[in-house]
C-alpha cells in the first residue's frame, strides 16, 4: 500500500468510530447546520460531538498548519478526507466564516500573534464570526464604505453602519472595513477585527420574503477598537478585502453542488413526476456533476496557487444559478403542497422559504451582475 493508501484506510476507520449517525442523515434545515461559537447551548449532542471530535484533529480545516489549529494535510490527503466524508454522507462539521472567509485572509495577512490567537479557535468553533463590508450605500460600490475609524493613539474610534450583515445578531466577533483615510477610495480603508459585545455594537434583523432573517443591519457608535485588531498595513484593507472576497464566493459557489448528505431531486423525479419536469430534472444533474467535477479542479489549481484571479466569480456566479435552479425544480415537483407555509408536515414551509432565500445569493458576495462583469472583463478580455 502507498502511503495515500494508508491514509485512506485510517481515516476511513476513525470516520466510522467518530461520525454520530445523526451526522450522516440529509439536513431538513437551515437550523440543522452547526456554527458553533461562545454560545454553544444550540447545539445537539451529535452535533457538539461531531464538531469537537473533527477539531481537535484538525480536521475542520484540514489542510492549515497544525501550529494553527489545522490538520497539516497535504492536498492529496486533503482530497483523500473530503472524498471519504461524502463516502459516509457525512454533514459539514462546521460551518463558519472564520474558516471560508477570515482564515484564509488571516494565514495570508495576519501578523503571527493574531494568527496564534484567532485561527485555533476558529478551528475549534470556539469563534464565531461576521462580516462587516456593504454599507446603505456601499453595496457594488464597496470601496465607497464610510464607516470611520479615527485614530486615537493605541486604538481607534468606529462609527458608522453595515447592511446585509449574516448572522451579526447571533456571531461573537466580526471582521470590518472601516474608512482611515479619505485621500483615495481603496486606498483609505482598513481591515478591523473587533468583539460583537464591545460597548457601542448593536444590531436589527432584517426580515425577508422567506420570513427569516439571517441578515441584519449593524450599527456603531463609538466602538474602541485596539490598533493590535487591524489585519495588514493601515490604509491597506482593500488588499486583504478583495483576497477574502474571492474565498467568499468560492464558499457561496458550493451552494451550487447541493447537500451532501442525499438528493432530493433524485426522490423527486423517480416518484413519477411529469416527463418534462423529470427531463428538467435530468438535464440539471448533469450540470451539477459538471461543476461538481470543475468545482473540485478549482480548489486544487486554488490550493497550489495556480487558479485565475477571476475564477470565484465564474464559480460564484454558476453556483449560485445552479441553486436557484435547483430549489425551482423541487417547488415544481412538489406542486401546490410545496407552497404550504406553516404545517408541521411541511416542516414549517422549508421548501418554500429555502426557495425564496436563494434569490439572495445572487446579491450577496458581489451581485450575479458584477460577477458577469468581472467574468467579462478579467477571463473573456472584452473592452469595457
Amino acid at each position: 500500500m502507498t502511503d495515500l493508501d494508508t491514509f485512506r484506510t485510517e481515516t476511513r476507520a476513525w470516520l466510522e468510530a467518530n461520525c454520530p449517525p445523526e451526522m450522516r442523515e440529509p439536513m431538513r434545515s437551515e437550523k440543522d447546520a452547526c456554527w458553533g461559537g461562545r454560545d454553544q447551548s444550540m447545539l445537539t449532542p451529535a452535533q457538539k460531538q461531531w464538531m469537537d471530535a473533527m477539531g481537535a484533529r484538525g480536521w475542520t480545516v484540514p489542510d492549515w498548519p497544525k501550529e494553527y489549529g489545522g490538520g497539516g494535510l497535504s492536498p492529496a490527503e486533503t482530497k483523500v478526507l473530503r472524498e471519504e466524508l461524502r463516502r459516509i454522507h457525512a454533514r459539514n462539521p462546521l460551518n463558519s466564516f472564520g474558516i471560508s472567509m477570515l482564515g484564509p485572509a488571516l494565514l495570508k495577512y495576519g501578523t503571527e500573534e493574531q494568527k496564534k490567537r484567532f485561527l485555533p479557535e476558529i478551528a475549534r468553533g470556539e469563534i464565531r464570526w461576521c462580516q462587516g463590508y456593504s454599507e446603505p450605500n456601499a453595496g457594488s460600490d464597496l470601496a465607497g464604505l464610510a464607516t470611520s475609524a479615527e485614530d486615537a493613539g493605541d486604538h481607534y474610534i468606529v462609527n458608522g453602519q453595515k447592511v446585509w450583515t449574516s448572522y451579526a445578531d447571533k456571531a461573537d466577533w466580526i471582521f470590518c472595513l472601516v474608512r482611515t483615510s479619505k485621500e483615495s477610495k481603496q486606498g483609505g480603508i482598513s481591515f478591523l477585527l473587533f468583539d460583537m459585545a464591545s460597548e457601542g455594537v448593536s444590531t436589527k434583523p432584517i426580515l425577508l420574503i422567506s420570513g427569516y432573517s439571517p441578515f441584519c443591519e449593524t450599527f456603531f457608535d463609538n466602538v474602541k477598537v485596539p490598533k493590535s485588531q487591524r489585519v495588514y498595513e493601515e490604509n491597506k484593507g482593500w488588499d486583504v478585502a478583495k483576497y477574502l472576497l474571492g474565498h467568499e464566493r468560492e464558499m457561496i459557489s458550493g451552494m451550487g453542488l447541493g447537500q451532501s448528505t442525499g438528493d432530493p431531486l433524485v426522490d423527486a423525479a423517480r416518484g413519477g413526476v411529469d416527463p418534462i419536469l423529470r427531463a428538467g430534472i435530468a438535464q440539471f444533474q448533469v450540470r451539477a456533476r459538471a461543476f461538481a467535477i470543475q468545482s473540485e479542479r478549482f480548489i486544487d489549481e486554488l490550493k497550489a496557487g495556480k487558479a485565475h484571479p477571476a475564477q470565484p466569480s465564474m464559480m460564484k456566479y454558476y453556483g449560485t444559478e445552479l441553486n436557484k435552479t435547483r430549489h425551482e425544480l423541487l417547488m415544481a415537483a412538489g406542486g401546490s403542497d410545496a407552497l404550504e407555509w406553516e404545517s408541521e408536515a411541511s416542516n414549517h414551509g422549508a421548501d418554500a422559504r429555502a426557495w425564496l432565500r436563494t434569490k439572495a445569493n445572487s446579491i450577496e458576495g458581489g451581485t450575479s451582475e458584477i460577477q458577469l462583469n468581472i467574468i467579462a472583463k478579467r477571463i473573456l478580455e472584452l473592452p469595457s
